[in-house]
Order: structure tokens, then C-alpha cells, then sequence
């Protein structure tokens, strides 16, 4: 049973380093000083979470209305080349918001209304469940369609090469509740709303962002793609997974990302996306891509249940948000009630103990409010080392055990077998967290979204590596007490068989 202890104590242990990892620090912030931006401030922040955080590489973009105030890069990528204000990286789900946007140019030129089905401009949408039908534009760009990633599994299911082939494969989905009563945030989603750019303005979605949103926003160095990490361009390095304390190069696994989280962009693209926000939906040189009511919808949550706007995440502050997460990068944007605008890249990927790029963001956000900032304590290497003290635990106890099966059979190896089996059952209590880890990892971490066990271990090759040795160790003990249990009555059993001796005579 030591090890089964083990287990459950170093999942109380990770929870309360999560827990601790969730905890906001104290920092206040103060009004405004001014418009300025410390550069050198600045720095200092970025590298010191660049260094808590365990990221080898980070980019950054912040703006004032429609300037822009500081862009740098730092660190350098796998390539061992410098991170620069230029540096080609994906912003994953930030992508939304270009989709978002997209969707709103087609409404505004009076060619999709938000309030009318899919269905009627993607005639080939439809859903195991007759309510699909029902779907409308806004509830898409809402993430309040109805389905999930538990009624329709994104990352498990056999990915796309194209976005009519997401809506084939959404012919799977069930809807988890009726349109429009429920935020559930998933790809699947947008998918289909960058489909429905397609469908609608006649182009391929790459061709109509390049076209109409990048070009536009003078944005150059900007694209989309599809399929990871087949259509990633070579301009840009393998991002990172991180293991006990190392940043490992990785190859993004592989993911249909069309619409959903497939911009790559640099941080002085970036900028320029934030002065549109900032700036009533216009560039910098005054060009509009949207509206100024455009902007505000889609800054705003529809309904009082969420705070999900359209591409957006609100809050009761003012501030509009949203996180990017890759297995191998990961990327935020922040929009203030001020006007400031702040976008953050790095190249190291979402990670048990961490919280990706929002720390830096609000630490930032409040230095530029004249705050003093802070960062927080990241438990990324803490976790990973609790997890490796963990893992070498239940070798040395798993060894011990293996060495003292004799001892074991000696002791209780006389009782009824279903007694001896109920003693050995919670030892197969790792193997079954093993197994069912994507499920619980989606549940417990992920707030119900899919992934698959692969991805997991980009997650945390810590997690899925002390699992594995403690169900490895324990099938072990089992399997050699069971056999010294066999051996020991055997051997009874064939001493009660031999004969007595007779006395001569």
C-alpha cells in the first residue's frame, strides 16, 4: 500500500503547488503616472519572467492608441538565434480574434448577418443533433453553439486538411446543450466561422486574410495556416516543451489549426493588430478594417451568463483579452480601458505550473498603470522536481517490495484468495490514472477541452513519466507476490503430501 500512499500524497502535493501557482500577487496598481513607457522597466520585467518561467524565448508588443511604444524580443529561439521584434512566431487561439474580424468585414458589407444560421451561407453544415441547424454566426463567434469538446473531441478525432473538411467531420457533433444558452469554449467553433469566410467571400481563408486584414493592417510578415506542424513555415524554429528545469525543442504535434489558432505573426505585427483594436478598428495611418461599433461588439459579451465576446474575453474592469496556447508556444493579448495595448509571444509551451503569458501580461499592464509589478512565483521547476522525488520514491519502494514478496507471502499468503486480491487491487490504482489521464487532465486542468495522450505528455513529461514507473513498479509487486503466494503453497502443499516415516521393527 506504500505506494498507493505515495501516489495520493504527490496529488495533494501538485495540487497545492497549483494552487499556490494560482495565487495572484499583491502588487497595486496606481493611477496612470503617465503616457510614457519605461523601456528599461520594462526589460527588466520581461526578463525576469522569461527567467521564472523557465522561457527561453520572448517577444513584445505594447501600444498606446495609435502608437506604438515599445516592441522588442528577447532570449533567442532552438535555433539559437536572437528573439527580435521580427521573429516569426504563433500567437495560437489570440487567432481568434483575426477570424472575429474577419466575420464582422463580411457583416458589415451587408453580405452575413450575425443573427441568421450557419446554414444559410455553409448549406453542408449540419449535426447528429437536428439543433445544429439552428447554430447561428454569433453563437459561433460566442463559443455558445452547443458544442463542446466533449460532444465533438477536436484533438482526437482524425484531424482535417481543410476547413470544408472541419465541417464534414462536424457532422459528428452532438450539441451539449441549445444554442445560445451556454459558453462552452471550443476550436471547432471557429473552424466553422472561417469556413464560413470562405464560403462567403468566394477565397480561400488564407488568401482573405492576407488580402483583406493583414495587408491591410500593414501587417507583412503575417499568415495562416491549416495543419501543424506540415504547413508551419521554416521561417519559423521549433518551439519547446520543458521537463525538470530543461527546454527541449519540440515539433508541434500534429493539429488542424485553420481558423481557431493558426496566425503567425511577429511582434511588430502585432502591434499594428493592437492599434486596430485601440483605435476604433482603424490602422495607424487611419485606414478602417471594421467599424468602430465593429470593435465594440466584438469587445463585448452578448449575454451577462459569460464574459466571451466575439474573438474576445471580457472582464467587469474594462480589460479585453485573450490567451494563445500551442503545445510548443504560447502567446496573449491584453487591451486596458487606458488605451494601452499589450501582446506577449514565447516559444515554450503551456505547462503543468504554469500560467502561460497572462502574468507577464497583468504585471506589465499594471507597471504601465504605475503599479509596481511583480510576476509571480511560477512553480513550473518546483512541480517537476517534486515529480521527480516522486518517481524516484516509487522506484526505491517499488525495489524494496519486489526484494520482500517472499515476506509478504509468508505473511498473508495462508488467506482467501478474494482477501489476497483485495490487497493488490489498489495497486492498479496508477495504471488506471494512467490511462484514463487525458480524460482527467481535461476535466481537471483543462476545464473539459480534448486532448489526447500525446499532447499530455507535452503537458508535463514529468506527470506522465512518475505514472508510468509507479504502474510499472506496482504491476511488478503484484505479479511477483502473486507468484511467491504460488510458490509458498505450492511447496505447503507438497510437504503435507510426503509420507511419514515408519519406525523398524
Amino acid at each position: 500500500m506504500g505506494q498507493v500512499r505515495l501516489l495520493w500524497r504527490g496529488v495533494v502535493i501538485v495540487a497545492a503547488a497549483l494552487l499556490a501557482a494560482a495565487t495572484p500577487g499583491s502588487a497595486v496598481a496606481n493611477e496612470v503616472a503617465n503616457e510614457g513607457v519605461d523601456q528599461a522597466a520594462v526589460d527588466r520585467l520581461v526578463t525576469e519572467f522569461a527567467d521564472g518561467a523557465a522561457y527561453p524565448g520572448v517577444a513584445v508588443a505594447i501600444t498606446k492608441g495609435d502608437r506604438v511604444v515599445y516592441v522588442a524580443g528577447h532570449g533567442h529561439d532552438s535555433s539559437g538565434q536572437p528573439v527580435t521584434a521580427s521573429t516569426p512566431m504563433p500567437i495560437a487561439s489570440v487567432s481568434k480574434s483575426f477570424t472575429a474580424l474577419a466575420v464582422m468585414q463580411l457583416v458589415e458589407a451587408g453580405k452575413v448577418t450575425l443573427d441568421k444560421p450557419l446554414r444559410d451561407y455553409v448549406p453542408d453544415f449540419q449535426t447528429v443533433d437536428s439543433q445544429g441547424a439552428e447554430i447561428t454566426v454569433r453563437e459561433l463567434l460566442n463559443q455558445t453553439s452547443g458544442i463542446t469538446d466533449r460532444t465533438l473531441p477536436e484533438k482526437s478525432l482524425p484531424q482535417p486538411d481543410s476547413l470544408a473538411g472541419a465541417v464534414v467531420r462536424a457532422r459528428q457533433a452532438t450539441l451539449s446543450v441549445a444554442p445560445g444558452t451556454k459558453h462552452n469554449y471550443t476550436n471547432t467553433n471557429y473552424h466553422l466561422a472561417a469556413r464560413l469566410v470562405e464560403v462567403v467571400s468566394g477565397e480561400p481563408f488564407a488568401d482573405y486574410m492576407r488580402r483583406h486584414v493583414f495587408e491591410p493592417a500593414g501587417m507583412l510578415a503575417t499568415t495562416t495556416i491549416d495543419v501543424t506542424p506540415h504547413d508551419v513555415p521554416g521561417t519559423v524554429a521549433k518551439g519547446y516543451i520543458y521537463a525538470y528545469g530543461a527546454s527541449i525543442p519540440a515539433t508541434e504535434p500534429e493539429r488542424f489549426v485553420a481558423g481557431s489558432d493558426g496566425v503567425i505573426t511577429t511582434a511588430t505585427d502585432l502591434a499594428r493588430w493592437l492599434v486596430v483594436q485601440s483605435n476604433d478598428g482603424r490602422t495607424a495611418e487611419g485606414a478602417p478594417l471594421v467599424s468602430p461599433g465593429g470593435i465594440t461588439a466584438m469587445h463585448t459579451a452578448s449575454d451577462p451568463r459569460w464574459t466571451y465576446g466575439m474573438g474576445w474575453d471580457t472582464s467587469s474592469d474594462g480589460r479585453v483579452r485573450h490567451s494563445g496556447v500551442w503545445f510548443t508556444y504560447t502567446a496573449g493579448a491584453l487591451l486596458l480601458p487606458s488605451g494601452y495595448g499589450i501582446a506577449v509571444m514565447t516559444n515554450s509551451g503551456y505547462a503543468l505550473g504554469n500560467d502561460g503569458t497572462g502574468p507577464l501580461e497583468n504585471a506589465l499592464a499594471t507597471l504601465l498603470e504605475g503599479g509596481n509589478p511583480s510576476t509571480g512565483s511560477p512553480m513550473r521547476l518546483t512541480i517537476d522536481l517534486v515529480l521527480a522525488g516522486l518517481t524516484l520514491l516509487s522506484i526505491a519502494l517499488g525495489t524494496r517490495n519486489l526484494r520482500r514478496r517472499r515476506v509478504w507471502a509468508g505473511r498473508v499468503g495462508a488467506r482467501p484468495v478474494w482477501r489476497l486480491a483485495l490487497r493488490l487491487l489498489p495497486r492498479f490504482i496508477p495504471l488506471v490514472i494512467l490511462t484514463t489521464l487525458p480524460g482527467l487532465g481535461a476535466s481537471l486542468i483543462g476545464g473539459g477541452r480534448d486532448v489526447t495522450y500525446f499532447q499530455l505528455v507535452y503537458y508535463s513529461v514529468a506527470l506522465v513519466l512518475w505514472l508510468l514507473v509507479a504502474s510499472l513498479m506496482n504491476i511488478g509487486v503484484v505479479v511477483a507476490r502473486v507468484l511467491a503466494v504460488r510458490e509458498l503453497r505450492r511447496s505447503s502443499g507438497t510437504a503435507s503430501q510426503t509420507p511419514a516415516p515408519v519406525a523398524a521393527g
